[in-house]
């Protein structure tokens, strides 16, 4: 570690000032379900009293060894994160997972589902604390951009968490947290029933459902969704001409839609048979589908003047997913509250398709009619141990110590086909072939908090991991091995300043492994003129995040600041390089370096006794090293996103919701992404106490888009993309058989709405 990263590391630990108890008392924290090796059983019979904020609505929840009361659309915050309620965001209610994240505050969802956060694309996504095959590997934009969203009521951003959880994502961690099932007293039966209907041939509809039995509860979630989409992209090329100085532009266009099809089923068993046992078992299906026609128009001028080549190309295809995985897990608690030893095995499977079609018609030269087949394979396989031990002291401290061990397969098989008729079709061997990835990550990590005063605790990590990959490049018939050791240390202090404010600070450690595609040297087909190729020489990139932050709560409104910097070696960049007559590759490469130097304020509170609020504003300063790439230019320049969403209740029966998403500028290695918008409306209206109705609108302004700027010696590009446009809902909630799993807090079904 650098000098300049320890004297930041020193600074972090010295401004937080040491007070004089043996007890820590802070607001709310946050109570989300802990990883694998965090999992608590059943709560003791005995657990430890806790603070009641005074005026709130009550919701229960166990987080270790206490018990926090407080409203269910909270934002909740602990030591290493802050945790966001979606449960009254209209826009889950009927739209993707990708709609639901970019109203979280340091999420930001590209158009091709591509996450990051602050700035950063290295982004893990758990599922209730734990890896899940729905977002790895190439295929996760797809299920971003297609899962339905109301299967999750809260979202949890970790920007620095602990030495528990896996150090993938350079970015931080996004933990997307299911619908609570908890066990009742006795027995119930309780479920809902969603419907929305949408413009341009769009609908949804989803069914859930809990059965409690003495020591057994049942959870079953069913959705089905059908989206349409379209597609414009304009795209402008300047290339080298063929004698010195001279210039080419290219002018692209596409032009297309289809529809996007998803299946989600997922079944839970649990069952505690005793206070100090649970047993516990679930199930997962996701089938993805997305098919269209693209009209493709390219030109190119001559040397001379006019037109110099023309083609046009009509294509029918997309992509197809089929995602499952299984969870087993025993928890025993060892007869104190917070004290477990925690077991879990997990598999996941995927199986992903792109392939199309295309007719290809040469306007100039005039050329007879060729045909085209894409058919690429992304299939992998993941198995996951986990064991974890969990104790706590008298004195306040914890201990966390666990292993796991996940073992993983990837095929990649790309062919593309090319002929006279489809018929005749004979696969092309430039960017036809087959790579197969096995990787082994073994990983014993240690957690120890404890307070130090009344005000002020700290928490120490330390996770080992040896990573062993084997890489086959089966039609070269090529074979290489990557092992490599690593240590990521963590650290979070916290410090309360008063009963409402706190003060936390926190250093982690975190690596951003190549994904297998990226270490293919293939080249994988896009369209004539635009290749991608991984890059066997790629080295993980390692982030170094250094955060001071303040927080504030008084009953439900909460403000917070963080500082941050991450200072990120050998960061993986795009990069387009010329081949020859106007065709680009983009292949990955590392860059010298990359730091974010950034603030991040939050806000959540009442305007006025029907109004509430939740903004959220980061402005971060990006430096680029890109001297090693070639036509890179080393650049520095300010980031400034922000989010603002209003809700606002009327009556008792009515709630509104309007919320905005602006991201500025952003710097890439050879060029920039323009600054970006969307407006969101929604209206729900509850007709009786079990049935609501509800209206949605997405890009309220139909003016959402994707521009982006390269600019290198050898070419520039300006590519303009819009999708989809304005999106409406309309729909019915019914909740059936008691209290739903997922109240809305504006609309609590089981009680009269207050209105405050």
């Amino acid at each position: 570690m650098s000098k300049f990263k320890i004297i930041l590391l020193t600074g972090v630990a010295l401004s937080l000032p040491a007070g004089a108890a043996m007890a820590q008392t802070q607001p709310a924290p946050a109570p989300r379900p802990a990883p694998a090796q965090q999992q608590q059983p059943a709560p003791a019979p005995q657990p430890a009293p806790t603070e009641e904020p005074a005026g709130e609505q009550e919701e229960t929840s166990a987080v270790e060894d206490v018990v926090v009361t407080g409203r269910a659309n909270d934002i909740r915050t602990s030591v290493d994160s802050i945790s966001y309620s979606v449960a009254d965001d209209l826009q889950t209610a009927t739209g993707s997972l990708a709609d639901a994240l970019r109203n979280i505050p340091s999420v930001e969802v590209d158009p091709e589902g591509n996450v990051s956060l602050r700035g950063d694309a290295g982004v893990t996504i758990l599922v209730d604390g734990r890896p899940s095959g729905l977002f790895t590997g190439q295929n996760r934009g797809q299920v971003i951009l297609q899962i339905p969203a109301d299967q999750y009521a809260r979202i949890e951003v970790m920007t620095n968490p602990s030495a528990a959880y896996r150090p993938d994502g350079g970015g931080g961690v996004i933990n997307l947290i299911s619908k609570p099932n908890r066990p009742q007293a006795r027995p119930t039966r309780t479920g809902s029933i969603r419907a929305n209907v949408g413009n341009d041939d769009r609908w949804n509809l989803g069914l859930s459902g809990v059965m409690t039995r003495d020591k057994l509860t049942l959870t079953g979630d069913l959705a089905v969704r059908h989206d349409t989409y379209t597609m414009e992209a304009d795209r402008v090329r300047t290339v080298a001409g063929s004698t010195p100085g001279s210039t080419i532009q290219q002018r692209n266009t596409q032009d297309g839609g289809g529809a996007n099809d998803n299946v989600f089923v997922r079944f839970s068993a649990d069952y505690r048979p005793t206070d100090r046992l649970q047993l516990y078992g679930d199930v997962y299906h996701v089938d993805v589908a997305s098919d269209g026609l693209m009209l493709d128009v390219f030109e190119a001028d001559a040397p001379g003047g006019g037109i110099g080549s023309a083609y046009r190309r009509s294509s029918d295809g997309g992509f197809e997913g089929q995602f499952s995985g299984a969870t087993a897990r025993i928890v025993r608690n060892m007869g104190a509250q917070g004290h477990d030893w925690t077991n879990e095995v997990r598999y996941n499977r995927g199986r992903g398709a792109y392939g199309h079609d295309t007719l290809v018609s040469g306007l100039i030269p005039a050329a007879p009619n060729a045909f085209e087949r894409v058919d690429n394979q992304n299939n992998s396989d993941t198995w996951n141990f986990s064991s974890a031990y969990v104790r706590p002291f008298a004195s306040g401290a914890r201990l966390r110590a666990g292993y796991e061990l996940e073992y993983s397969q990837l095929e990649l098989d790309n062919l593309v086909a090319r002929g006279a008729s489809a018929g005749a079709v004979t696969p092309d061997p430039l960017v036809s072939n087959a790579f197969h990835v096995d990787q082994t990550v073994h990983a014993l990590y240690a957690t120890y908090e404890r307070p130090f005063s009344e005000k002020l605790s700290a928490q120490f990590g330390l996770r080992l991991e040896q990573a062993d990959m084997e890489l086959d490049q089966i039609t070269t018939g090529t074979t290489s091995s990557n092992d490599y050791f690593r240590a990521y240390p963590t650290l979070h202090l916290s410090y309360q300043l008063s009963d409402t404010q706190t003060l936390r600070g926190s250093y982690s450690r975190r690596v951003q492994r190549p994904a297998p595609n990226d270490l293919n040297p293939f080249l994988t087909y896009q369209d004539p003129l635009n290749y991608r190729s991984g890059n066997p020489d790629l080295e993980p990139q390692e982030t170094d995040s250094f955060e001071f932050s303040w927080q504030r709560r008084v009953q439900q409104t909460f403000y917070g600041a963080t500082l941050y910097y991450r200072d990120t070696q050998n960061a993986f960049t795009q990069v387009i390089s010329d081949i020859g007559n106007g065709v680009l590759v983009t292949r990955p490469e590392n860059l010298g370096a990359r730091t974010a130097t950034g603030v991040e304020l939050v806000a959540n509170g009442r305007l006025h006794s029907t109004l509430r609020y939740n903004a959220s504003v980061n402005l971060f300063r990006q430096e680029i090293d890109a001297t090693n790439i070639p036509g890179g230019v080393s650049s520095e320049g300010e980031v400034v996103a922000g989010r603002l969403n209003l809700n606002w209740q009327p009556t008792a029966d009515d709630f509104v919701q309007l919320s905005g998403i602006w991201t500025g500028e952003q710097l890439l290695a050879q060029g920039t992404r323009d600054a970006t918008q969307l407006i969101n409306l929604g209206y729900r209206r509850k007709l009786t106490d079990t049935l609501a109705f509800q209206l949605t609108v997405r890009d309220l302004l139909d003016e959402s888009k994707d521009v982006t700027t390269y600019d290198t010696p050898t070419f520039t590009e300006r590519t303009e993309r819009i999708f989809g446009g304005r999106v409406a809902f309309i729909g019915l909630t019914w909740n059936f058989g008691g209290p739903s799993r997922q109240q809305d807090p504006q609309f609590d079904f089981s009680a009269p709405s207050s209105g405050n």
